[in-house]
C-alpha cells in the first residue's frame, strides 16, 4: 500500500541541499515577519476570524460567507472528509495524497483516477465515474507541475457532487489564468488555497476555502471554536492585500524564468514529465532508486516518487530554485547518471 503520508520534508537532513519542499523562501519577507511579531502582542486574546475572512473574500471577489478559514490546506481535506458523506469518491492521481489519506480515515470508498503519463498527465474529465459524488483533483497537480485548463475542471462540477479543487500551487502560475477560485456558479465546487509555498509560512498552517455558504458552513460545524491561530489570521489578512497579491505576482514570473534554467540545464538521459508549470518539475530517471540515494550522499535531497499513486521509484520531484542551484544540482544529476567506465577501456 501506498505510503499516503510520506512528504518532501521527510527526505531533509542537516547539510543537505533542499530540493524536496514546494516552499519557495526559507524565511517569510521581512514585511510579513514585521506582521507576524507585531501579532503576538495581541496573542493575549481569542482570535477574531472577521477580518481575515472579509480580505481573503475581498481578494477572491466573495462574501465573506464563502470563505472557511483552515489551520493550513491540509485540515481542509480533513474537514471535507468528515462533512461530506460520499457514495463514492474519485480522487485524480498522481498528486498530493493527503486528500485520500483523509478520506480514507473517514471510512469514504475511494476510486483512484490515474491519469495517463502518455498524454501528459492532463485531465480527462470522462475518465472520472459519473457515480462519484466527490472528485477531487488538484490544479496546478503536485508532483506532475500540470496545469490544467479550467474549462476541464468546471466540467467536472453538477448537482449533487462536491467537487474538491486543491489550488495550493495556484499563485506559482502568473496571473492565475485556469483558478475557478472566483468561480461562484458552479455547484458543489469547494477551492482550498494555502500561504505555506509562496510565503514560506508551512510552519505557521495557514489556508482557506472557498465554496457556496451552506457548504462552508457544513465544514464548519466539523471545526473547534478558534480554529486559526492569531498569527496565522495576521498572515492571511496581510497577503490578501493587492500590494502582497502584485509580490506574489511578481514571484510567479520570476519563477518562469528559474524553471527554465531548470530544465536547460538538465542532462538528456533525464526525461521531463508533462509540461510543469509551477514551482516543481516531475523527472524520470533510469535506476531513479539509486540516482536518489546517490544524490543524497552528494548532498541534494529530492522528493521520491514512488509514494504518489501512479508513479515509480524512477520519478523524482524537483523543486526549482535559483539558476545557480539549479545549475549544481543538474551537474551533479548528470554526474550521477554518467555510466560507469570499462575496466577495459582504462589504461
Amino acid at each position: 500500500m501506498t505510503d499516503l503520508h510520506h512528504h518532501g520534508d521527510a527526505e531533509l537532513a542537516p547539510g543537505l541541499v533542499d530540493l524536496a519542499v514546494n516552499v519557495r523562501l526559507p524565511a517569510p519577507p521581512e514585511w510579513l515577519r514585521a506582521v507576524l511579531h507585531a501579532s503576538i502582542d495581541a496573542a493575549a486574546a481569542y482570535p477574531d476570524l472577521g477580518p481575515a475572512r472579509t480580505a481573503v473574500a475581498a481578494a477572491h471577489g466573495r462574501p465573506d460567507d464563502e470563505v472557511l478559514l483552515t489551520a493550513g490546506a491540509a485540515e481542509a481535506f480533513v474537514l471535507v472528509a468528515r462533512a461530506v458523506r460520499p457514495r463514492l469518491a474519485a480522487v485524480l492521481h498522481p498528486s498530493f495524497t493527503e486528500p485520500e489519506a483523509a478520506l480514507r480515515a473517514a471510512g469514504h470508498p475511494v476510486t483512484r483516477v490515474v491519469l495517463d503519463a502518455g498524454d501528459g498527465w492532463r485531465l480527462d474529465p470522462a475518465a472520472v465515474p459519473e457515480d462519484a459524488d466527490l472528485v477531487v483533483l488538484g490544479n496546478p497537480t503536485n508532483p506532475t507541475s500540470v496545469l490544467h485548463p479550467a474549462a476541464d475542471v468546471a466540467a467536472l462540477a453538477r448537482p449533487g457532487r462536491v467537487l474538491l479543487v486543491d489550488e495550493a500551487f495556484a499563485d506559482t502560475v502568473p496571473g492565475e489564468p485556469e483558478s475557478l477560485a472566483a468561480r461562484r456558479d458552479l455547484p458543489g465546487l469547494v477551492v482550498v488555497r494555502s500561504l505555506t509555498k509562496t510565503w514560506g509560512l508551512a510552519g505557521l498552517r495557514v489556508g482557506y476555502a472557498l465554496g457556496p455558504a451552506p457548504l462552508v458552513a457544513r465544514l464548519a460545524e466539523q471545526q473547534p471554536h478558534w480554529p486559526v491561530s492569531t498569527p496565522a489570521l495576521a498572515a492571511l489578512a496581510a497577503c490578501s492585500t493587492p500590494a502582497a497579491r502584485a509580490e506574489a505576482e511578481a514571484a510567479a514570473l520570476d519563477l518562469e524564468g528559474r524553471r527554465a534554467a531548470l530544465l536547460a540545464a538538465l542532462p538528456p538521459s533525464v526525461t521531463v514529465e508533462g509540461s510543469p508549470r509551477s514551482s516543481f518539475v516531475l523527472l524520470r530517471v533510469p535506476d531513479g532508486e539509486r540516482v536518489r540515494a546517490e544524490l543524497r550522499r552528494r548532498g541534494w535531497a529530492v522528493r521520491r516518487g514512488d509514494t504518489f499513486p501512479g508513479l515509480t521509484t524512477d520519478h523524482l520531484r524537483v523543486a526549482v530554485r535559483e539558476p545557480a542551484v539549479s545549475r549544481a544540482f543538474a551537474a551533479a544529476l548528470t554526474d550521477v547518471l554518467a555510466p560507469a567506465p570499462d575496466p577495459e577501456e582504462m589504461p
